[in-house]
């Protein structure tokens, strides 16, 4: 059963998260206990040993390889093999469930375009979303621990309903080496073209999108084939878990409490319970049974998905809409807001602040406008003004060392022919102005000389 603690976590507040260290079931507790005290015992025992049992060669020897191991936990990177693993397996477990069919979009499709409320119209509605649910069965029957189990032979699925004696002697005819969860799909689309041939489905576009919700609830079912077929690469998967464990093979050893291994070093503080070296195994554990947990969510874990309920819910919610909810409408009338041209729902004393509030209008309705009015005033544009030169451009260019760049080379064609805007460049920097202004005089100057 999924572990549901979103109501827990609705509002933030003080030791929110705190409360949900409590919980047992769907815990980190529940799946790392036991290895938690294997690890314990086993540290505990080279302890013990080392305390107790060996003389003084053996303890300056054992020292000597504790310390080898305690700088090989350096070279393991851990933290980036163990992130970048359950990154990926996170994202797949996600994509997984939204590959989960379900038949809401279909439904509401062959309720509204399948007629007739005959008995014919009826076993025609019922049997289109019937064949959709036998597909999605057979197929979670395939990937989902817990479904095969309810339903572990072809019988179970008679006797369940999903579909006929008849049916399944005919399921049973076609003889596939592969999976053969598509076949009701198959009998959907011929069942829908005969409907339309009847006149139940009453033109060529409604049937197009029958056939196209099926098509889309069929690669649903497909890509969950697909899922557990195509798992993570075993390799690693394996170079994930050997690195986790001989990363804490090595802290068993190399975080043990050592004597110093001569007279005059000192002696680090001797903590019989080494903290840092659990919670350490308590956080990169933990995060690969995390991993492990929901590598395949179609299991019988805490976490893994419900698929026994979403097939119950799949079937009975699928056969009220095309069956009891087909052409039963409730009667229309005026709203309540009929006279009026603003709608405004009433509000409870619980969520009366909220009208306090002022709408959201966009991030720049609180930006402070200048009130210069020449800063304001619009202005037509030229071609010129694409070239023109900004202040702090002028700057940079006066400011340069190579002589290739001046602001008498960027000055050519480049002049500024409208008063408004020379206006602002003056009262901006009315320096690099002047200079604009004598270069342009002396280059009309030169071009007014003749030539000798």
């Amino acid at each position: 059963m999924t572990i549901s603690y979103t109501l827990k976590v609705a509002n933030a507040r003080f030791g929110g998260f705190s409360k949900l260290l409590f919980r047992w079931k769907g815990s980190i507790y529940k799946l790392l206990y036991k290895e938690f005290f294997v690890f314990i015992l086993l540290y505990a025992i080279l302890s013990i040993i080392y305390r107790y049992a060996l003389n003084r060669d053996q303890k300056i020897l054992f020292a000597k390889v504790a310390q080898f191991c305690n700088r090989s936990t350096e070279l393991i990177p851990l933290s980036f093999v163990l992130g970048f693993y359950v990154t990926l397996i996170v994202n797949r477990w996600w994509a997984q469930y939204t590959s989960i069919p379900l038949p809401d979009q279909l439904m509401c499709v062959i309720s509204s375009n399948v007629h007739g409320r005959d008995d014919k119209g009826r076993i025609l509605r019922r049997t289109l979303i019937r064949y959709a649910n036998l597909s999605s069965v057979l197929i979670l029957r395939s990937v989902s621990t817990r479904v095969l189990k309810r339903f572990p032979t072809m019988d179970h699925l008679v006797d369940a309903g999903f579909m006929t004696q008849e049916e399944r002697k005919k399921f049973e005819s076609h003889h596939s080496d592969f999976n053969k969860y598509w076949i009701p799909c198959v009998w959907f689309t011929n069942l829908a073209a005969q409907a339309r041939r009847d006149g139940r489905i009453r033109d060529d576009v409604a049937l197009r999108l029958l056939i196209d919700e099926l098509n889309l609830y069929r690669s649903k079912c497909s890509m969950l084939f697909h899922y557990d077929w195509i798992s993570i690469p075993l390799v690693y998967t394996q170079v994930v878990t050997i690195a986790v464990y001989s990363f804490f093979a090595f802290c068993v050893v190399g975080r043990q409490f050592l004597h110093p291994l001569e007279s005059g070093q000192d002696e680090d503080l001797d903590m019989y319970v080494p903290l840092p070296t659990l919670l350490q195994f308590f956080f990169y554990a933990g995060w690969l049974k995390v991993a492990e947990q929901i590598i395949n969510p179609f299991g019988e874990d805490d976490d893994d998905f419900e698929t026994n309920k979403l097939i119950d819910r799949n079937l009975q919610v699928s056969l009220l809409s095309v069956d009891d909810m087909y052409q039963n409408l409730p009667p229309t009338g005026k709203d309540k807001y009929w006279n009026e041209s603003t709608a405004q729902p009433p509000y409870t004393m619980a969520t009366l602040a909220e009208t306090l509030k002022p709408s959201f209008m966009g991030s720049t309705f609180d930006m402070r406008m200048s009130d210069d009015p020449e800063q304001n005033q619009q202005v037509e544009a030229s071609p010129s003004m694409s070239r023109i030169q900004t202040p702090l451009l002028n700057r940079f260019l006066t400011a340069a060392a190579s002589p290739a760049i001046s602001l008498k080379n960027f000055g050519k064609g480049s002049r500024i022919h409208h008063p408004q805007l020379l206006r602002f460049y003056r009262r901006e920097d009315p320096e690099a102005v002047g200079r604009i202004e004598e270069e342009e005089t002396d280059d009309e100057g030169r071009v007014s000389e003749p030539p000798l």
